[in-house]
């Protein structure tokens, strides 16, 4: 192995161990954090100098499209009037890896006058900011991957790590879904897949015979149909209770008997799989791929009907999402 090879394996390693080892150090300290910022009634400001500036960054990136509203707060900026933008009801969340950052002196001592919660994550909790703080999350890394002990490396991953945990605890303690997770994400791909539902892509043409149609109309129907090569089966309410295909129709030609004596109900497929219209086109992807089928038949649950209202195909969903 090249030393550039076992350099950089060495890298991942520490950093690697790093977050292991802070997880063995969450506690009573991190539960008490989550119920500050579960309590929360404004916003989470996010803060920290240098390297932490960035990490902190990152972290109210993740709060704010995971339930959780969230900005991050230049801590030398702030003493230039940006302290204005704290508000009775907020809590801060302040990153120092050594505690004494000097520019986050103005931040802490404006918390402390107007009785901002503040949360620290930082090595020393005897440090300034770690006694200033109501509640201490300690990132204390043994080894920095950097071999001088100056470019912060492991603590940074530490800590990035650590503000995971604590957005994805407080999504979930918050019943945040994926909905809701759509709705912060318009854009993109990611965009699509999350807001685009089954209705959107559904087609309404769709071939519908009853359990005694014939097979001469079965076919016709089939053919002439905006989705062709699938039939649903009615029963005399109305409701899907069998589906027909291309590979019925084989199967009923391999009988060697003639197929126009047979009807819908003696080539179908019982028990169909169906989606309701409003579910989310992701949702219709997973149910094909879990079945192994290739469409499913769209009921709309909300008007309390069964009777399909479309048909969405697995090439529909693959262009889509």
């Amino acid at each position: 192995m090249t030393d550039e090879l076992h350099e950089m394996k060495k890298v991942l390693e520490l950093e690697a161990k790093a977050i292991l080892d802070l997880k063995e150090k969450i506690g009573s300290e991190f539960k008490k954090a989550i119920d500050i910022l579960l309590a929360c009634r404004g916003k989470v400001l996010l803060t920290g100098m240098g390297k932490s500036g960035l990490i902190a960054r990152k972290i109210a990136s993740t709060l704010s499209s995971t339930g959780t509203a969230a900005i991050y707060i230049h801590p030398a900026e702030s003493s230039h009037g940006d302290l204005g933008v704290i508000t009775k009801g907020d809590v801060i969340i302040a990153l120092s890896n050594s505690g004494e950052t000097e520019e986050l002196s103005h931040l802490v001592k404006y918390a402390a006058r107007k009785d901002i919660p503040m949360i620290s994550l930082t090595r020393n909790k005897n440090s300034t900011l770690g006694k200033a703080s109501q509640i201490v999350l300690e990132v204390n890394v043994n080894d920095d991957a950097c071999p001088m002990g100056l470019a912060p490396t492991s603590s940074t991953t530490a800590a990035l790590a650590l503000g995971d945990a604590i957005a994805v605890t407080l999504l979930k303690k918050k019943g945040f879904k994926t909905e809701d997770f759509a709705e912060f994400h318009p854009s993109g791909s990611l965009g699509k897949r999350l807001l685009t539902r089954v209705k959107d892509v559904m087609h309404e043409g769709v071939a519908l015979v009853q359990l005694d149609t014939g097979m001469k109309d079965i076919i016709s129907k089939m053919t002439s149909s905006e989705v062709r090569g699938t039939a649903g089966v009615l029963d005399k309410t109305g409701s899907l209770v069998g589906t027909i295909t291309d590979g019925d129709l084989r199967r009923a030609l391999d009988t060697g008997k003639n197929v126009f004596d047979f009807k819908a109900k003696d080539i179908m497929s019982s028990n169909p799989k169906t989606i309701d219209a409003v579910e989310m086109a992701e949702k219709a992807l997973q149910v094909m791929e879990k079945f192994s089928i290739q469409a499913l038949f769209v009921i709309d649950s909300q008007n309390g009907s069964t009777k399909p209202i479309g048909l969405i195909h697995i090439q529909d969903l693959l262009k889509t999402l």
